[in-house]
Order: structure tokens, then C-alpha cells, then sequence
């Protein structure tokens, strides 16, 4: 057999091969995450937008307050503090509500011995009277006996729960996670039920309160968009909805118009001024929204023309097919398909965007 000899440069190379197959692929570089200019979609073509000033409310606000009078013992929490539902806030002096269970409990063991007493003495008596021992006078005065012992046992029970339920009164518990807003009381103070203790304003969730003339009242209506500006807050300009609207005229001759913000950057908080921009729908429907011109990118054989939609849950922008209309204004056209009130689009860079990309808002 023929020897087969390697030479050094082929064995360099087979080398170079080897090492190359054995080798894994680079990982690829992780997608960057686009930041777009968002634009709020919510004036109508046609509509009229009014700006009015309002203040920055909590959705959900509790004033909270013992159900039972008492000296209070202890706060365990200041003025601006979080707190999580089920916490415990302040607490009353137990002590009187601790004598009042075991006195209920005490009464309720003598109502139990007694009814126990009258049930063996009335089942005795029905066993003579039904053996014809004793008259019928003396088992009716043992069922009387029976139902009065009863109706104490049924009695005793209620006082008892009524006491352990005010001696669990006195522990004043957070409804919900919020941030203590107000408080009113220093340990050793004497309160009555309903003396206010906390203010609790919930977490997260905030709405505007306007006081709107009553003589456009009408041309709004509950579910409208509306974009809320609050000066000291950054990134607020924020995105809302109209969720109540007054049904009187106060003396100023203005409607109490609530919307809930649909989205609460981190600087915003309860009794902040902001402006409100509200769409009044005109007399003629509008068939569209307005939309920036740079927000639209150019259409194909498919569709007239795109929109980046952005998809808050999924972190990411939709491509979506848009018809315009003819109303054009201040570089913005007239869209009366694919778009909707409270719609998040890309205005800015539309070329560079694809569909399902990943996405934030600038500024976040």
C-alpha cells in the first residue's frame, strides 16, 4: 500500500477547516428598539377642539374612618406614603372591645347550659304527657320554657358576633393600593365613627375633572377623546376618554365634565392644573380624523396609502392599509378609514418602520 504523506501547508489548512466546522455561529446582535414620535388621533375633520382648564384627580379616593368610637392607638403611616390593600393603617385602643367578646362569651355559655337545660326538660315532659302522666298545661309551659331559652342562646350568639366584629373594627385596614393623601389624627386622640383618618387616592388610575360651558355641553358625549396637558409633568401631554358628563348648570353657568387619562406618566399627581383639549362634534358629522401628512406612508397596488399603528400591548407598530378623504389642513389630511379616536401612530420616520417591530414611545 502507497504511503500517503501530509504535507505542512495541507495540514495548516485541514487545520483551519477543522477548527472552522467545530466553531458555533455568532449570536445575532439583538434588534434595537425604535423610538417613534407618537401622534394621539382624536380631532375629527370638521370638528372643533376647545380647550378648557381642569384638575387632575384620582379615579377611585377613599376618606377612610373607624366604624366604632375609641381612643386611637397607634398610625402606622405619614402623609404621602404608599400603601397596599389589606395593609393596616392605625389601630384603636382594644382593650374595651376585648372585655365586651368575653363578656358575650360568657353569656353565651349561661344561654347554652339554659337552653340545654329546658330541651332535657321538655323532651322528659313530652315522654309523661305521651304515657299520660302529666297534663297537657304542664307540656305546653315546657315547650313555652323551651322556646324562650332559645331565643336567648339565638340572642347571645348575636351579641357575641357583634362584639368580635367591633373588636375587628379596630384595626383600619387599606381598600386598595393608593397613597395616603391626608391625615388627621395623632395617637391618643379620642374619635367618633365616621371622624375622618385617611385620605387614600388610588394607584395609577387618574382622571381630569373640567368644568365645561353649558352651552357646548351638547356637542359632547361620553367615549369622546380628549389630550390633557400638564406643564409641571413631563411627557403629559396624555390621551384620555370621556367617561361622565354633569347633567346641571351650576351659578357659572358650566357642566362637570370627567375623563379618565389612559395613560399616567409617573410626575403626575392628584390637584396638578392641566389644559384639556376637547373635540366638539360639528353640526355636519365628520367622516374621518385628521392625521399628519408625515405620518402616512406612500400606498402600493394594495391600498392608497399606510399607517404605523402602535400596539401599546405587543411593544410593537402595525402596518395598516388607510383611505383619505379630501380635507386637508395645517399638513394634515383627512383619514376616514383604518384610523379610530385614541389611535397611537408613528409621525415621523414612517419609511424606516416595518410591520411588528419593535417599538417605544419617544420619550419613554
Amino acid at each position: 500500500m502507497a504511503n500517503t504523506r501530509l504535507t505542512a501547508p495541507t495540514v495548516a489548512l485541514f487545520s483551519i477547516f477543522l477548527l472552522a466546522g467545530c466553531s458555533e455561529a455568532p449570536p445575532d446582535a439583538p434588534e434595537r428598539i425604535r423610538a417613534i414620535k407618537p401622534y394621539y388621533v382624536s380631532e375629527p375633520a370638521g370638528g372643533d377642539v376647545r380647550r378648557y382648564s381642569g384638575t387632575i384627580a384620582a379615579s377611585d379616593t377613599s376618606a377612610m374612618s373607624f366604624a366604632v368610637p375609641g381612643t386611637v392607638a397607634t398610625v402606622n403611616v405619614n402623609q404621602g406614603e404608599h400603601v397596599s390593600a389589606g395593609q393596616v393603617l392605625a389601630t384603636l385602643d382594644p382593650a374595651p372591645f376585648e372585655l365586651n367578646v368575653q363578656g358575650a362569651r360568657s353569656q353565651l355559655a349561661t344561654a347554652q347550659a339554659n337552653h340545654d337545660e329546658k330541651k332535657l326538660a321538655l323532651d322528659r315532659q313530652r315522654q309523661l304527657y305521651e304515657r299520660g302522666w302529666v297534663a297537657k298545661a304542664a307540656l305546653d309551659q315546657a315547650v313555652a320554657a323551651f322556646d324562650a331559652a332559645e331565643g336567648d342562646l339565638n340572642l347571645a350568639r348575636s351579641r357575641l358576633g357583634t362584639a368580635e366584629r367591633d373588636l375587628a373594627n379596630t384595626r383600619l385596614v387599606a381598600a386598595f393600593d393608593g397613597l395616603i393623601a391626608e391625615r388627621h389624627v395623632e395617637p391618643f386622640e379620642e374619635v367618633t365613627v365616621g371622624t375622618p383618618i385617611f385620605q387614600i387616592n388610588s394607584d395609577g388610575a387618574l382622571e381630569v375633572d373640567v368644568s365645561v360651558p353649558d352651552s357646548v355641553i351638547a356637542r359632547l358625549s361620553v367615549g369622546a377623546p380628549v389630550t390633557v396637558e400638564v406643564s409641571t409633568a413631563t411627557g403629559c401631554g396624555c390621551a384620555g376618554r370621556i367617561t361622565e358628563i354633569g347633567t346641571e348648570s351650576t351659578a357659572a353657568n358650566t357642566v362637570s365634565v370627567t375623563a379618565a387619562l389612559l395613560e399616567s406618566p409617573r410626575e403626575l399627581l392628584p390637584g396638578m392644573s392641566a389644559e384639556v383639549s376637547m373635540v366638539l362634534s360639528s353640526i355636519l358629522e365628520a367622516r374621518g380624523y385628521l392625521v399628519p401628512l408625515a405620518a402616512i406612508a406612500p400606498g402600493d397596488e394594495a391600498a392608497q396609502g399606510y399607517i404605523f399603528k402602535f400596539d401599546a400591548n405587543a411593544g410593537v407598530v402595525r402596518k395598516v392599509p388607510v383611505r383619505g378623504g379630501e380635507a386637508v389642513a395645517e399638513n394634515h389630511v383627512e383619514v376616514i378609514e383604518g384610523v379610530a379616536a385614541g389611535d397611537i401612530i408613528a409621525v415621523a420616520g414612517v419609511s424606516f418602520l416595518r410591520d411588528g417591530q419593535a417599538v417605544k414611545l419617544l420619550g419613554q
